[in-house]
């Protein structure tokens, strides 16, 4: 049982929470019908939130409040992460919840009931000022509910607060159909809010040790349409727009009037940071050109997205799946966060086989990440042919080219194109690994002794160093020295403090145009994988 809510219990949460919304994912992707169905808050209410914990697990900062209390820098961090990560409605707004607890609960010494209480409050006025338009019956009201029930407790015991947040929120979800008739006609509850709820439970079960005793809602099976339409939104609009966007406040609110007046389901939140702060910018509208000059005047929009409704055809009844061999607990985690099924490194063909059928999917790609690992993919695909599963190997020999690959996956386009995307964006993506020399060898790029640092770009050594942050700044200058755009770092289980930050640093600096995202792997034997598209 907790008395405060300290750094520690913020990354339980965070961990906690997460594990819960992917517990339940399919079960909030088929709750969502407000308005239309198109199955995918609890989608990206986990991929949020993920980013929300990789941004926990590397301490991965440019925030300016180092001197900050250590939960409130946690908040911060998770805040801060879900922010960049969000996807959909759901995630943007779930990022500015976050954020309000963050800047309210953030400032606090302590963080008991009321404070809990009081930051439930900011977090929920934070919520509905991120939609234009708000809507009752949705994750809006049950972060509300939530608020005035920890309000309602009126004590600085933690728990008590917390479990009575938790409650109210639950009663809330269930008047959901109530407030919205697309939910009644349906039979099911609010998806959002029942991610929320989620979290809110795993928060309790955090300061209490105890899981709530609590009954997930029964949905009444929905069929889905030929066509996934949207999150939120009329069906007058085409395209979903979402970007990121460096401006300051005066810039933003005249961007909102702008975009406001082009479409609808309009959410823009920030980080909170004074001056140019980053936003999350999402809108529905027909003229694609107008959103994204609206966003080029007001500030650097980046991470610009554009999705034609019409195109995001619901995946085939017989479904796809992917099969990916990972090293590492990190890298498997991340690997999960995009859908895929995973199998532990240095598989076996039976092994290999097991998991496509256990995918229950009859078109299926395997991502061998080894090159030692492709010949028993090969085998397993041809195994699972005469089984009727159809099975593509995309030869990707690091897990950098597969997470390129996986962020191409559309399941609007023929299983056959969609595995030519993925492999063209494996290829696409120059790999390098960073390790130690375990016995003397003669390389091409010299002589190597036991226990040199030695950086290898696409399978060859081309560096040899006995400085590992030397050795690896220089093997990303050369690799960038070739061009690129984004460089992905991932840190090993042997990577020493500070490895990934003086290279993210030093990218900043000599590259300023080049985007950097970085995740702790957890793969034995090199310290650091870097993957530059």
């Amino acid at each position: 049982m907790l008395d405060t809510l300290d750094a520690a219990a913020v990354r339980r949460w965070c961990a906690d929470g997460l594990a819960a919304l992917k517990r339940h994912q399919t079960e909030i992707d088929r709750l969502n019908v407000y308005p239309v169905p198109d199955g995918d808050t609890g989608t990206n209410m986990v991929l949020t939130l993920t980013s929300a914990q990789q941004a926990l697990a590397m301490d991965l900062d440019t925030l300016p409040d180092r001197e900050a209390t250590p939960h409130g820098h946690a908040l911060r961090l998770m805040a801060r992460g879900a922010l960049l990560g969000a996807r959909g409605n759901s995630g943007v707004i779930l990022s500015q919840i976050l954020r309000g607890l963050a800047d309210a609960a953030g400032a606090e010494p302590v963080v008991r009931g009321r404070v809990l209480a009081s930051a439930l409050r900011d977090a929920t006025a934070a919520a509905y000022r991120a939609v234009a338009r708000p809507v009752e019956g949705t994750l809006l009201s049950v972060v509300a509910a939530a608020a005035t029930g920890a309000e309602r407790a009126d004590t600085d015991d933690l728990p008590a607060v917390a479990g009575a947040a938790a409650g109210e929120a639950a009663a809330a979800l269930a008047r959901t159909p109530e407030q919205l008739p697309a939910l009644a006609r349906a039979g099911v509850v609010d998806a959002g809010g029942r991610g929320l709820c989620l979290l809110l439970d795993a928060l309790v079960e955090v300061v209490t040790g105890e899981r709530p005793a609590r009954s997930a809602p029964g949905p009444r099976a929905v069929p889905r349409p030929a066509t996934a339409v949207r999150e939120t939104g009329s069906d007058q609009y085409a395209y979903e727009v979402q970007f990121l966007l460096d401006a300051d406040r005066e810039s933003v609110d005249r961007m909102r009037g702008a975009l406001d007046r082009l479409g609808d389901s309009l959410v823009i939140v920030g980080d909170g940071v004074a001056g140019v702060a980053t936003w999350n910018v999402h809108v529905h509208v027909n003229d694609v050109g107008a959103a994204i000059e609206a966003g080029v005047v007001a500030g650097r929009p980046h991470r610009i997205s554009v999705t034609r409704f019409a195109e995001q055809t619901a995946p085939p009844p017989d479904g796809r799946a992917a099969v990916v061999v990972a090293r590492g607990a990190g890298i498997a985690e991340l690997f999960r966060g995009e859908g895929a099924t995973v199998v532990p490194g240095n598989p076996s063909t039976g092994e290999l086989l097991d998991a496509i059928r256990a995918s229950g999917a009859a078109r299926v790609v395997v991502l061998p990440n080894d090159p030692n690992t492709e010949a028993v993919a090969s085998a397993a695909a041809k195994e699972a042919h005469r089984l009727g599963v159809k099975v593509s190997v995309v030869p990707t020999r690091s897990p950098v080219q597969a997470l390129a690959a996986l962020a191409v996956r559309d399941p609007g386009r023929r299983f056959e194109d969609d595995v030519i995307a993925m492999a063209e964006a494996a290829g696409a993506c120059r790999y390098a690994e960073v390790c130690h020399a375990s016995r003397e060898a003669l390389t091409v790029a010299g002589r190597c002794k036991p226990g040199d640092v030695l950086a290898l770009v696409e399978g060859e050594v081309h560096l040899i160093g006995v400085d590992l942050v030397e050795t690896s700044v220089a093997m990303v200058d050369r690799m960038l020295g070739g061009g690129g755009e984004l460089v992905t770092l991932i840190a090993g289980a042997d990577a020493p403090d500070g490895l990934v930050d003086a290279v993210r640093v030093h990218v900043g600096r000599r590259w300023p145009f080049v985007e950097v995202q970085a995740y702790p792997g957890g793969q034995p034997h090199y310290p650091l994988l870097v993957g530059v598209e």
